[in-house]
């Protein structure tokens, strides 16, 4: 795989089930990098642990989310994709770029103070040093670019850092990689909060959509979401939240404009307009759902797929450490 097409590397952690932001925003954009790109996908299970974890639930969700990245269209034939934990480079490297990285630079980590916030009784020192890890998972691999939201780009600016540092003192050693953020948000708010990100952390399971949920979970959900008095849809972000984040909703899953989508509701009311956004969305990830059912029924396969996956990360990953080990004074193995 070493520098055919550009090299695109994207990550997701296994903290429970992804939400429909999550497939909307970034995981169904994933698949069509395929095409131009040599592309990795790796499911960060190291990453997630800076929160501490039910191990069988850890266990399960990075299953799951397995399966659910093929059910998204990532093919394991044209792609590599695999645990991050089946990879010890990815630690190795970790602790070197950390040789790399200053305090001051890390203590400025914008995500770094938000759950230093909502986990004050665990401000671990793997919380502090996350961004270097992603540093090392992208640079591993010589990428190119880096899809990513763009609460991810101060991580990846990081990363640009610390590869410009390294190769400052040993040379062309690292790719320096391109965030690829996209033009368009793409972000999902609650439907029970709209001026919150849709998130599966909030104690309302009302607020949000499941990928896993069940076709009768999610109409229901969306006859709960919060809309406003004037009945009337219309795309207002500021004075109407509600309805503004289904139209994102429905334009996401149709493809149709926000004028389209007005002139289709128009003198009609809220019930029969959240009906209509709750079939598509079912629609929309209908395919997504079973094919992750089906995957997930045949566990012997998934299992040969992550070791075929991280075989292949391993052999991409050795041509990195190979180098970096010998530009630091290591020994050879």
């Amino acid at each position: 795989m070493i520098k055919g097409k550009k090299i695109s590397f994207s990550a997701i952690q296994p903290s429970g089930n992804i939400t429909l932001g999550n497939y909307m925003g970034a995981l169904r954009r994933w698949p069509t990098f395929q095409g131009d790109y040599d592309c990795i996908y790796c499911v960060v299970d190291e990453h997630a642990i800076t929160v501490r974890q039910n191990p069988a639930d850890l266990r399960h969700h990075s299953l799951e989310l397995f399966a659910q990245l093929i059910a998204c269209g990532i093919d394991p034939e044209r792609s590599i994709l695999f645990i991050q934990s089946f990879v010890p480079a990815h630690a190795e490297l970790a602790w070197v770029l950390n040789c790399f990285t200053m305090f001051g630079e890390l203590n400025r980590m914008t995500q770094f103070k938000e759950k230093s916030l909502s986990h004050a009784d665990n401000i671990n020192a793997g919380l502090f040093t996350y961004p270097t890890l992603m540093a090392a998972d992208i640079l591993l691999y010589q990428a190119d670019v880096v899809p990513v939201g763009e609460d991810q780009r101060q991580h990846v600016e990081l990363c640009r850092d610390i590869a410009i540092r390294f190769n400052g003192v040993y040379g062309d050693v690292f790719t320096v990689p391109e965030a690829e953020i996209p033009k368009t948000a793409g972000r999902v708010m609650s439907l029970q909060e709209p001026e919150k990100k849709m998130s599966k952390s909030s104690d309302n399971e009302n607020s949000y959509i499941l990928v896993m949920d069940s076709p009768d979970v999610i109409m229901r959900k969306f006859k709960r979401a919060v809309t406003d008095s004037q009945a009337e849809v219309r795309y207002d972000p500021e004075q109407k939240p509600g309805v503004s984040n289904l139209m994102d909703i429905y334009a996401g899953a149709t493809g149709l404009s926000m004028e389209e989508i007005r002139r289709q509701f128009e003198g009609k009311g809220y019930g029969e307009f959240k009906t209509a956004v709750g079939e598509a969305t079912v629609e929309l990830l209908r395919p997504v759902r079973e094919n992750t059912l089906r995957l997930m029924a045949d566990k012997g396969e998934l299992e040969r797929l992550m070791k075929t996956g991280a075989e292949k990360a391993a052999a991409v990953s050795s041509y990195t450490m190979n180098k970096v080990r010998k530009k630091v004074g290591f020994l050879p193995r």
